[in-house]
């Protein structure tokens, strides 16, 4: 790796785009810090700690945080903290297509959030730049019924259009976690949410407005490619209490199939509902790579929520929000990835990601420990993936 030492060198080639290789051999796995909202410690840290562990997959060596003033020897493999936006790409990061990051590109920054899930009031609704509305069409049922806005006077209307048939759930697009929702019965209380919120950015990010359930299971449904090896997962998320007594998101199980959507759909004893979020998350991965042509992601995880609907109590199954970067499930999928390529006998294996708080908590042997420390946020906290069985496959 060389070291520019000259800025104005240094800008000069950032500027031609090519400060990020200099042969067109393997290079290093180099984890991109990208620049969003601070995240906490133990978030990229564990990210970190995936990028580590997909450099050791890949036989590369890893190369720490991507450095636009560096130049790298080969051509590196990016493991962003956050999808892509296209046009916002820093000077000398260059993804070209799946060979070249573990995560994804969009050509606009709300199709990486949950504003893309929805469809607009109508025709005459505010839309951002490249929004289409055929995204909506080909996805159908294969989303909880809702609406997106980008303005005060669309949210209200799609809200009261919404409340009609019962309670409602207001989500900010770019939330993480459940953060930034609330849930609103009537008219008043809708508009006083939407009063609530900063006009720049419900212009600029939009607001999700979609049928509240009640007694939810979240399913992840999941497809990764690394080099030439894909594989496509299923499972259920868990909750554990932090240390504020709250629940929070404690971990994933997933069951990893060797292959794509047909070969996970194959496997024995799938339980109905699980083939229904999987059918529903290749639906909408379908439909999002046909309707957004430049998309591209060789990480794909769907949130597929199944409960009740809480004003008529029938039984709802539908994709909440799509993930085309590293996240929450990416180490259950690198131990996953590595099980299978050592043993080419298995079609499936079944691997869990945990999160546990408190100073209590020890990795068990041979897991891949992604964080064991103490977060200025959160407090003591360990985060691991590991294989608990070959699914019987």
């Amino acid at each position: 790796m060389i070291t520019l030492n000259d800025d104005r060198a240094a800008a000069a080639l950032r500027q031609a785009g090519s400060i990020a290789r200099t042969t067109t051999g393997p290079g290093p796995v180099l984890f991109h810090r990208c620049p969003r909202a601070a995240p906490r410690r133990h978030e990229l840290e564990s990210k970190s700690a995936v990028a580590r562990a997909v450099a050791s997959l890949m036989g590369r060596q890893y190369g720490g945080d991507f450095e636009p003033a560096q130049i790298y020897e080969g051509r590196p493999y990016f493991v962003p903290s956050e999808t892509l936006v296209a046009s916002s790409m820093p000077a000398g990061l260059r993804c070209e297509g799946l060979e070249d990051l573990l995560g994804g590109v969009v050509p606009h920054a709300f199709v990486a959030t949950k504003a893309l899930t929805h469809g607009l009031l109508d025709r005459a609704a505010d839309a951002p730049p490249g929004w289409v509305d055929a995204f909506a069409e080909r996805v159908g049922d294969a989303v909880l019924p809702g609406l997106t806005a980008f303005s005060r006077g669309d949210a209200l209307r799609a809200g009261e259009r919404m409340l009609a048939d019962g309670p409602v759930r207001l989500k900010q697009p770019e939330g993480v976690g459940g953060r930034g929702q609330q849930v609103v019965a009537d008219g008043r209380a809708l508009a006083a949410a939407i009063d609530s919120m900063d006009r720049e950015t419900l212009e600029h990010e939009g607001l999700v407005i979609e049928r509240d359930l009640e007694d939810v299971v979240t399913a992840s449904v999941g497809r990764v490619c690394i080099g030439d090896f894909v594989l496509t997962y299923c499972g259920t998320q868990s909750l554990t209490r932090a240390h504020d007594g709250g629940q929070v998101y404690g971990g994933s199980r997933l069951l990893v199939a060797r292959g794509d959507w047909d070969r996970l759909l194959g496997l024995p004893r799938l339980a109905p509902a699980m083939r229904t979020a999987i059918a529903q998350a290749r639906r909408y991965h379908e439909a999002a790579h046909h309707c957004y042509h430049d998309l591209f992601a060789s990480r794909s995880n769907y949130d597929v929520a199944q409960g009740l609907d809480r004003a008529t109590g029938a039984r709802r199954s539908g994709v909440l929000e799509q993930s085309w970067r590293i996240g929450g499930a990416s180490g259950a999928e690198v131990v996953a990835l590595e099980a299978l390529r050592a043993d080419p006998s298995l079609a499936a294996v079944a691997a869990e990601t945990v999160e546990r708080y408190g100073p209590e908590h020890e990795p068990p042997a041979g897991a891949l420990v992604l964080f064991h420390g103490d977060d200025p946020d959160c407090g003591p906290l360990l985060k691991y993936a590991r294989i608990v069985g070959n699914a019987g496959c």
